[in-house]
């Protein structure tokens, strides 16, 4: 590892460096004036007059209660999202939010699923977050791609029509499909007929898995489903020759610092196996999960890093390469972003040496 005598990496260097995530999901990442405006228009079972009303009941506190609170805010969330004009609008302000936080790649995770109540079909959703999407990309230049999420808890067939519908977008902005939902008492196994349908059709996997249940979770989502990443995956620390596993195999691991606390995946950031992850070599990557949920950033994932687990310039550097590496992109264009990550990094003045430099980019 790095040496980590250096000067702590400022939150301004944090914050100009380019950047991804992963692991963000759609419907816990909106604006709190969007839901104020949004909700003036809904029943969604609150009176919100302000935005601190929003906050308070849509931003989970550090000491969340439990998973269940934590979730109770998508029962909000998902009311207001349920007509292409809001789907168009949600999907852009999260690209322009990523934006001004110096995110240069983003895949976006939902269920359309769970976006039906109004009428609106599968495809029409998914076409509605790919235009706020592409607006995006148009305006600011980031790259978003989409990221199908089948749900555990609801069944098997449904996972296998949201694996039917990743296929039809795929290469019209959809790259990858997901498990996500109650992990306890739902295996990845039960849904693995949708898993090989994504897979036959050369379309990437990431499940949730090791967040709410053990190790064991991860190996059904590896070994059964064939996941090419894993979210969260918090409790591989637990089965030292599964994480040896996933690391001789370059598996990415999704990590969100302050989701995996609010969710009690970990009781306090103190006890989160990223540094463990780090010194063994796991490719690690950081995320938002929840932006609004979490009342989180990319950099605010960072600088809880940085404060917590004492990283370096270097570390930093590695981690942000890491999450260029796991995209779910053509090789050509996974080269390209991290070359030109490399170049903003020296723009930046990071210390990022080259013989590091070109071990990281060979390692793509």
């Amino acid at each position: 590892m790095a040496s980590r005598a250096a000067a702590r990496p400022s939150l301004d260097f944090l914050h100009a460096l380019p950047k991804t995530d992963l692991h963000v999901h759609l419907d816990g990442s909106l604006r709190p004036s969007t839901i104020l405006e949004l909700a003036r228009h809904r029943d969604t079972g609150y009176t919100f007059r302000t935005l601190d009303d929003v906050r308070a009941v849509c931003q989970v506190p550090e000491d969340c209660p439990s998973l269940v609170e934590y979730l109770r805010v998508f029962d909000i969330t998902l009311k207001l999202m349920q007509t292409r004009e809001s789907l168009v609008r949600v999907a852009y302000e999260l690209a322009e939010d990523a934006h001004r936080e110096n995110v240069r790649y983003m895949e976006v995770r939902y269920s359309p699923l769970l976006h039906l109540n109004e009428g609106l079909a599968y495809d029409e959703i998914v076409a509605a977050v790919q235009e706020g999407l592409e607006l995006g990309r148009r305006q600011y230049g980031i790259v978003c791609g989409q990221i199908i999420c089948g749900i555990r808890h609801i069944s098997a067939a449904s996972s296998l029509e949201l694996a039917e519908l990743a296929v039809r977008w795929k290469g019209r902005g959809v790259v990858g499909f997901d498990l996500a939902g109650a992990e306890k008492d739902y295996p990845a196994k039960d849904h693995i007929e949708a898993c090989l349908y994504v897979l036959n059709n050369n379309i990437n996997i990431t499940i949730h898995a090791g967040e709410a249940f053990g190790a064991p979770s991860i190996h059904q989502a590896l070994h059964y489903c064939r996941a090419h990443r894993i979210g969260h995956g918090t409790h591989l620390i637990e089965d030292t020759d599964l994480m040896a596993w996933v690391n001789d195999r370059r598996i990415p691991v999704e990590l969100c610092l302050a989701s995996n606390v609010q969710t009690k995946a970990i009781p306090d950031l103190q006890s989160h196996p990223i540094r463990r992850f780090m010194e063994e070599g796991l490719r690690v990557t950081l995320n938002t999960d929840n932006r609004l949920v979490s009342g989180t950033t990319v950099t605010n994932e960072f600088r809880l890093a940085v404060e917590n687990y004492d990283l370096s310039e270097d570390e930093v550097l590695g981690l942000v390469m890491n999450g260029f590496k796991s995209a779910f992109l053509p090789l050509k264009d996974k080269t390209q972003l991290v070359d030109q990550a490399l170049v903003e990094f020296a723009s930046q003045g990071a210390s990022f040496s080259g013989e590091i430099s070109r071990r990281r980019r060979s390692q793509i």
